[in-house]
């Protein structure tokens, strides 16, 4: 499977060492299924770091395989807002795996998970107000083993 990783510079050997802060699902390389969101992300970055070129990465991913912990979020978003505000309170939760995948939320999931964790609105509140990008996901690669077991870069592109 194609998978794809926004950033502002070529990543052929990803390391897991250079994640620089946790995301959603902890601290690892994320990649995506979708085109269109790597690029996003890309651009992103490339706003944050004063205009730097946008670069997308194309991997080949291959199957997961029985040696790797592997944890898969249901359509159920309950388990899953749990588990990102876990992690962006620096729990280490996420270290149980050696990748994690899931939805991804619209912009305003920083704002519900806010409020959720700080207790200002109860998770039946929160899960009303968040809304996933119904074709969109993320998968968070942990561990480097599974990065060097899972990637081989494929190319880039400036977008």
């Amino acid at each position: 499977m194609i998978v794809y990783h926004g950033s502002i510079q070529v990543v052929q050997k990803p390391d897991i060492n250079h994640s620089y802060r946790p995301l959603d699902f902890g601290m690892g390389f994320y990649v995506t299924t979708v085109r269109e969101q790597a690029v996003r992300w890309a651009e992103r970055k490339s706003k944050i770091y004063d205009g730097a070129s946008p670069v997308l990465n194309i991997y080949e991913m291959s199957d997961f395989t029985s040696d790797l912990s592997v944890k898969t979020f249901p359509e159920d978003l309950t388990e899953w807002i749990n588990f990102v505000c876990k992690c962006r309170d620096g729990a280490l939760d996420y270290k149980d795996y050696d990748v994690i995948v899931g939805k991804v939320a619209n912009d305003k999931v920083f704002r519900v998970v806010d409020m959720y964790h700080s207790g200002i609105w109860d998770l039946d509140r929160a899960l009303r107000e968040i809304k996933v990008y119904p074709h969109y996901d993320q998968i968070a690669f942990i561990t480097q083993k599974a990065i060097d077991s899972l990637l081989t870069f494929v190319s880039s592109e400036e977008v």
